[in-house]
């Protein structure tokens, strides 16, 4: 079985969906698993239907007002630099609310349901296609892998939009008398399940360098401190992850190709740019038409050898 996994990543979603089209539309590839964390989670709908030019339009003409109904933070941008500061009102009026995150991303759970409708959800299954959504269940603290063959429209839809919620700047999706969030806390490359699923061959869209070199400017404030932090915790769980995957899949015959990102796309994956995400969706088409991926070709030892 072929797969393709896309892991979390914000707004350089946008990368991998451009990696994503060279893969299906120019390579032909036709994969039977889609496995995807937070922003892969909103892709792979979509890619599974065969329908990029859809997705393509949402990821490069997408603006923060589509994502947030409560901003926490403001953004201004001057001669190419972006500043990002707080939005102290909006997170006043949350408190109010009694919320419990500091922004609120209800639009983002209204335009998957508008962008993701459910003859679209039908034709997935008529095409024997799965797809996979990683979610962080922050009350019994357990990573769970939500499958359209499992769940209904309305509920995948939920699962989606509680896999793309980066807390506390988003919000937080209860159900089942769960709270959940963005699956990326716990499982940012969600490689590991599309080989417990059984897939032999795997393409993994990686949002991270593959050799991590920061050289950061000093923190300006409480989000910079915020945003840092994040993508610090979310490097070492994408490498844990990286390892634990290949160490399954030494127990067995697996053929892994990786396409990382070849340079820092943002230090701000919560900002939603369409101007630069246009730029990154058509830098994912052409990167790896001239450079090649890193592929894996694992195969299992024998037993007598383990």
């Amino acid at each position: 079985m072929k797969a393709l996994v896309i892991s979390g990543g914000g707004s350089k979603g946008a990368f991998a969906g451009g990696v994503a089209e060279h893969l299906i539309k120019h390579n032909k590839n036709d994969y039977e698993l889609f496995v995807g964390t937070s922003t892969g989670s909103l892709l792979i709908p979509f890619l599974a239907l065969g329908d990029i030019q859809r997705i393509k339009k949402l990821y490069t003409t997408i603006e923060q007002s589509d994502i947030f109904t409560v901003c926490p933070f403001k953004i201004t941008k001057k001669n190419g630099e972006v500043k990002v500061g707080i939005n102290h009102l909006g997170i006043i009026r949350q408190f109010i609310k009694r919320q419990k995150t500091l922004g609120d991303s209800t639009n983002l759970r209204n335009l998957i349901r508008n962008s993701f409708t459910k003859r679209d959800f039908e034709k997935i299954k008529e095409l024997k296609k799965e797809i996979v959504v990683t979610v962080a269940n922050l009350t019994t603290q357990q990573i769970e892998y939500k499958s359209s063959n499992e769940h209904r429209y309305e509920d995948f839809c939920d699962w989606i939009w509680a896999s793309s919620n980066m807390v506390p700047l988003m919000s937080l999706c209860r159900k089942n008398g769960n709270e959940y969030a963005d699956g990326g806390f716990g499982n940012l490359i969600p490689l590991q399940h599309a080989l417990e699923k059984g897939a032999s061959s795997i393409d993994t869209i990686v949002l991270r360098l593959e050799k991590t070199s920061y050289n950061n400017p000093p923190l300006q404030n409480v989000l910079d401190v915020f945003a840092r932090t994040t993508d610090f915790m979310l490097n070492q769980i994408a490498s844990d992850d990286l390892i634990i995957s290949q160490l399954e899949a030494a127990t067995t015959n697996v053929h892994i190709n990786f396409f990382f990102i070849n340079r820092i796309l943002t230090t701000h994956s919560f900002i939603f740019d369409k101007e630069e995400m246009t730029k990154w969706w058509q830098e994912g088409l052409e990167l790896f038409q001239t450079t090649e991926c890193k592929s894996l070709l694992l195969k299992a030892k024998p037993a007598d050898l383990i």
